[in-house]
């Protein structure tokens, strides 16, 4: 019976069921039973659902009936794995709090830990992250050996599926070698494979190659045939990103294509022809007979298929030289992905679909022959960049049901697939829920947000600006442009190198690092003179534009730079914005009626009682929050409609994901998350803490200050860089005063002279 399990462990399902089948004959009663719990858990993990179900189906009812609260308690567990894994979540679930019931009632601590780590798989299906880690963590210190070790794997992939590959690549790491050292093959393979994705999700694509080939040979050891066609996809989509460009992987890509598209899976395979296509133009060979298959898919089937087949057809049409035609398929691709976004909260689908979106905005950046297209091809991909990978269901309910069907139908087709068999109907199905998907989306009022895929207006943007200007910087590949908007016109500039910028930034933030340390530090001030001096040069001189007050969407590492600290921009009002349409939503959304103002003081930090007390005198009716009053629950409550908060905390950066950021209050943090139930935003925020005003080098969400103004916010001061915590309440003080006499944010920012512990703060949103 024991050695059903060890075999099970050990990868060898095969030997493990013959076993099994020999014990059935001599064993009875209790210990029957308990063989059969081990074998529905051997046929679950092999992935062989059906019968592990019809077993535990045969066998429950006698378990439920006895008295052996040990044999149940698995067997629970066991079939609530199984129906998890075919996409039942409701029934899953209820099997896994049954389970859970009799653990706890009977104190079996590590079969309780063990159901615990189930329902967090399960969370993790249904798309609610937090809940999913939250168990994880919970369920871990109680388990040993393999099952510790699947409990990581399964942690792991949710950590990717929140968009955290590095926290997954690091658990990976240590779970893996692990598991080699103990011989646990079962599990390994698996281990391997999402190693390798997040390998390739970190930017480590060489990597990547190599675990997804020590992956492959697990999966052939253990004859998991469906999974190696996997393997060869992640395969060529890594040495696609190492750059290799051969006629050898051009082979290959046709070769992995035809695989893939045998065995079924026909996204990966629709994916796998893009790439063999783009390696053939490259090549100077014809792509139009790989092509032509995936582009004839481009109106009916799931959104992620239509989406690869736009891309498709937008190559077909460039390698024709049809130019026109080619940004036209481009954005029919982009509208599918815009009007679909929420369908895309399933992971697989969703990575999947932003590989592709990226891929389609590069092209149409590529194609953009003037500073318009350039503008809205660009806004496009800023848009598809910022949106948040979902980490929770949504409240309304019926559409949380629907995008868990979705999710729960995504496993059932990858495990369907695995195994050869039919997926026309599951294929159906997806394609409807996605379908109402985004029928319920457009039934909800558009509360004056433009969807993602609206056509910005020149028009409406040049009235919102007046007399400012805007300046949104643009990155392809290795050059780096700007679309100017002054006086109704739209101009596009070339700037030279982004590699060039990027290096002057990573400059600026260690010269101010240094200078909060010690403003009169002789060499951090040359430094900082030298770097300011060459990003004006680059990113300001050449576009000429003489506007007292500026509008700037950065790009890339320029999200980083505090713009003030450029020579010709210190007590220049500059609001920087994630892009022009954030800023237009921002810009005008009416003011609040309100005229609540709550200030907030987090622990640890020397000064933060003092700046609170200084602006009661600015703001005598405020709200005050300090010591154990100032919790996160406490605090997110006053902010709901709020005119004015103020935030003096310790504050952390999120660089891996910022919808993980967070500010450090009495309880502990208080994150993105928390906010996301916000019903009314405030409309303006000070963060008084270092670093939140940062962002990554990508555009996507910038961190706390990126979701306060998705959220609704106008306007957010924070600082792009340490702030001196002795200069900080005297300059708030001040900055609040001139807020009280009804100068906007952008305005009172710059007249404030600024030491060089405090020249990170920045003005984002609208100004």
């Amino acid at each position: 019976m024991n050695l059903v399990g060890l075999l099970a462990a050990q990868g060898d399902t095969s030997r493990a069921m013959t076993e099994a089948e020999r014990a059935k004959g001599i064993l009875h009663g209790e210990d029957a039973d308990r063989l059969a719990a081990n074998m529905v858990c051997a046929l679950a993990r092999a992935g062989r659902i059906t019968e592990a179900d019809v077993l535990a189906a045969a066998t429950l009812p006698r378990l439920r009936r006895g008295a052996d609260p040990i044999a149940l308690a698995g067997m629970l567990s066991n079939l609530g794995l199984a129906r998890a894994l075919r996409g039942e979540l409701n029934d899953a679930e209820r099997l896994l709090h049954e389970a859970h019931t009799t653990s706890e009632k009977n104190n079996l601590g590590s079969q309780t830990a063990l159901v615990r780590a189930n329902l967090a798989f399960v969370a993790s299906r249904r798309g609610d992250i937090p809940k999913a880690l939250r168990l994880y963590e919970e369920a871990e210190p109680a388990l040993t050996r393999e099952r510790a070790a699947q409990c990581r794997f399964d942690r792991a992939e949710t950590l990717i599926q929140a968009g955290l590959p590095r926290e997954a690549r690091e658990l990976l790491l240590m779970t893996v070698s692990e598991t080699v050292s103990a011989g646990y093959q079962c599990d390994l393979g698996d281990g391997l494979l999402l190693l390798a994705h997040a390998e390739l999700a970190c930017g480590n694509p060489e990597a990547a190659v190599l675990r997804a080939g020590e992956a492959a040979d697990v999966f052939s050891r253990q004859e998991r045939v469906g999974w190696l066609h996997l393997t060869e996809h992640l395969l060529l989509r890594a040495r696609w990103a190492t750059g290799e460009r051969s006629a050898v992987l051009l082979g290959t890509a046709r070769t992995t294509a035809d695989r893939l598209a045998d065995s079924g899976w026909a996204e990966a395979a629709a994916e796998a022809r893009i790439i063999a296509a783009r390696l053939a133009l490259h090549l100077g060979r014809p792509a139009g007979a790989l092509l032509a298959p995936v582009a004839r898919t481009r109106t009916h089937g799931p959104a992620a298929q239509r989406v690869v087949a736009w891309h498709a057809t937008a190559l077909e049409r460039q390698s024709r030289g049809d130019l026109r035609g080619a940004l036209a398929a481009v954005w029919s691709g982009l509208s599918v992905l815009a009007d679909h976004a929420d369908a895309f909260a399933a992971h697989d689908l969703r990575a999947r679909a932003a590989r592709v979106g990226d891929d389609l905005t590069g092209l149409a950046l590529r194609l953009s022959r003037s500073a318009r297209e350039l503008l809205h091809a660009d806004e496009r991909r800023r848009a598809l960049a910022r949106r948040p990978v979902a980490v929770r269901p949504p409240r309304d309910q019926r559409r949380a049901a629907a995008l868990a069907e979705l999710r729960m139908l995504s496993g059932a087709h990858a495990y369907a697939t695995s195994r050869g068999e039919t997926t026309r109907d599951l294929t159906e199905r997806m394609a409807e829920l996605e379908s109402s998907i985004r029928a319920a989306a457009h039934s909800v009022s558009p509360s004056g947000r433009k969807p993602t895929g609206a056509l910005l207006s020149l028009r409406e943007v040049s009235d919102a600006l007046g007399d400012r200007a805007l300046l949104q910087y643009v990155r392809i590949d290795d050059a780096l442009w700007a679309v100017t908007i002054t006086n109704g016109r739209a101009r596009r500039h070339e700037l030279g190198s982004y590699a060039r910028a990027a290096r002057q930034v990573g400059l600026v933030h260690v010269a101010l690092r240094k200078l909060t340390e010690n403003e009169h530090d002789p060499d951090a001030e040359h430094i900082l003179s030298q770097a300011t001096r060459r990003l004006e040069d680059q990113l300001i001189v050449p576009l000429a534009v003489e506007a007292p007050e500026l509008v700037i969407t950065p790009t890339g590492s320029l999200h980083a730079l505090p713009w003030s600290t450029l020579p010709t921009l210190s007590g220049r009002p500059c609001a920087v914005a994630p892009s022009t349409t954030a800023w237009l939503r921002a810009h005008t959304s009416p003011n609040h009626a309100a005229s609540r103002v709550v200030l907030v003081a987090g622990p640890g930090l020397e000064h933060a009682d003092r700046e609170t007390r200084m602006l009661r005198h600015v703001h005598p009716a405020a709200r005050t929050l300090t010591g154990p009053r100032a919790t996160a629950e406490t605090v997110r409550h006053a902010m709901d409609g709020a005119r004015l908060v103020h935030m003096a905390t310790h504050g952390e950066f999120r660089a891996d994901n910022p919808m993980f950021s967070r500010v450090l209050l009495a309880d502990g943090p208080l994150t993105v998350h928390d906010l996301e139930d916000l019903s009314a935003p405030p409309e303006t925020v000070v963060l008084s803490a270092c670093d939140v005003g940062r962002a990554g080098a990508d555009d996507a969400l910038i961190g706390m200050v990126g979701v306060l103004l998705a959220l609704g916010t106008r306007t957010v001061v924070a600082s792009a860089a340490p702030l001196r915590d002795a200069a900080s309440p005297r300059f708030m003080a001040d900055l609040h005063r001139l807020l009280a006499e009804g100068l906007s944010p952008a305005r009172a920012l710059a007249a404030l002279p600024r030491s060089p512990g405090l020249l990170g703060l920045t003005c984002y949103g609208a100004g």
